[in-house]
């Protein structure tokens, strides 16, 4: 009997923007390979705007493998919450932001990921959860650089 590898990775900083710029900026998938690293390119598979039920195809590299999957929007409340989930590739994930206000004016924003990792054992499973913390840790210090220094 084998265990299931469950992977759920919780990732946090402050942006000195307020909430709404915040979260229009991150939950457009238009921008997300301005400030995620490991994401290649990004499409739409259904028009925009973004709406529950969207789906946009990413091609990704991490830890030396391409991934290419398509992100289901699950939900979205503009300003507040945005789950996007995938059961495709060697990783069903589900990636969930959210913000909240921060003092002076700033913006809690939490980044989540959270799967079941299909090819990997327990063992590589802490190796992809830390790898994983790295990479949001970074992709969250980016994106605070980028909307930091465009006020």
């Amino acid at each position: 009997m084998t265990e299931e590898l469950t992977v759920d990775v919780v990732t946090e900083i402050e942006i000195a923007r307020p909430r709404e710029e915040v979260a229009a900026f991150a939950s457009d998938p238009d921008n997300a390979m301005r400030w995620y690293k490991n994401i290649k390119s990004t499409e739409w598979v259904t028009p925009p705007p973004l709406r529950i039920g969207s789906q946009i195809a990413f091609v990704a590299k991490f830890l030396g493998s391409r991934l290419d999957y398509t992100y289901e929007v699950h939900e979205l409340v503009p300003g507040e919450l945005f789950v996007m989930r995938t059961e495709e590739g060697p990783f069903p994930m589900q990636t969930t932001y959210t913000w909240e206000d921060a003092p002076g004016g700033a913006t809690r924003m939490t980044l989540r990921n959270s799967g079941e990792p299909k090819r990997f054992s327990k063992a590589t499973g802490k190796v992809i959860a830390s790898a994983m913390q790295r990479a949001n840790r970074k992709d969250l210090e980016r994106l605070k650089e980028i909307l930091e220094s465009e006020s």
